[in-house]
């Protein structure tokens, strides 16, 4: 087993005092695919950041069992953490433009992913950057080695942070909505990408993600998640068949064109799913 959370409580210290942000939250995940879905604020990000210890100092968080691989996070110090950030457990994140270096080339970052966790020369290092690009389907990777982030398209970019994570071979992929900036031919083509290297690689993936049918088609299993707790997981392949409230709520307010309502429904939020 890749991760193994259990009873994990996530909140904030503020001026007006503690405020819970994911409430008793359990999930396990091998070398499989599991999508985590819900609204903006369920505390699905919460959650693989605290996975990979990325919460503020503020953060209070406590958990029943919080591991990567048997070690466990929480008394984890920070040099331990370096050999699971970026080397055991990529993490992509939603938009590329806030995560590449504007001042550096392309080549220039991903060869430094590289050569941060396997060591070797510069000139080793931009061939595996080269070759990195080419892994993630980009043409022309030595001229787009070359470039810089603005003058590469948002769909380029995402590609290149997904090479920078591929670098160093992780056991594990978190994936954070990492196509929510993109139109959706080019989430199509990143989301076969990535299912593809995951395949390719036996990796371990987490998925965060709004889109419901995006995640029931690409991923093994599906955790819901609302207010900081997780309502249902299911089998991705029966996610459109769920029977939580909740989940139903979400799948009937998704606009259909083979049966097209003048009006979608509003979700109906039952008091008792907060308890």
């Amino acid at each position: 087993m890749l991760v193994d959370i259990q009873n994990l409580h996530i909140g904030f210290e503020s001026r007006t005092g503690f405020t819970p942000a994911v409430k008793g939250v359990s999930l396990t995940l091998g070398t499989e695919k599991l999508g985590i879905v819900g609204e903006s604020g369920s505390g699905k990000s919460l959650t693989a950041r605290a996975l990979m210890k990325l919460l503020p100092k503020q953060t209070r968080i406590s958990a029943d069992a919080l591991t990567f691989d048997g070690i466990d996070i929480m008394s984890a110090s920070e040099r331990e953490m370096r050999q699971i950030r970026g080397k055991r457990a990529g993490f992509i994140l939603q938009d590329p433009k806030y995560s590449l270096n504007p001042v550096k080339t392309i080549g220039s970052q991903v060869a430094e992913a590289w050569r941060t966790h396997k060591g070797g020369s510069k000139r080793q290092a931009a061939e595996a950057a080269v070759m990195l690009l080419e892994q993630v389907k980009i043409r022309d990777p030595k001229k787009v080695a070359a470039s810089y982030p603005h003058q590469v398209s948002g769909g380029m970019g995402q590609r290149v942070m997904i090479a920078m994570m591929l670098a160093p071979d992780p056991e594990l992929l978190i994936a954070d909505e990492p196509t929510s900036a993109l139109d959706a031919t080019v989430q199509a083509e990143i989301l076969r990408l990535i299912e593809e290297l995951v395949s390719e690689r036996g990796m371990g993936l987490l998925l965060i993600s709004h889109d419901l049918p995006l995640v029931s088609h690409f991923c093994d299993r599906v955790a819901v998640m609302y207010a900081g707790r997780v309502m249902e997981e299911v089998k991705a392949s029966e996610l459109l068949s769920a029977q939580h409230p909740y989940t139903r709520g979400l799948l009937n307010c998704m606009p259909s064109l083979l049966h097209p309502k003048d009006r979608l429904p509003v979700l109906t939020r039952d008091p008792e799913w907060l308890k």
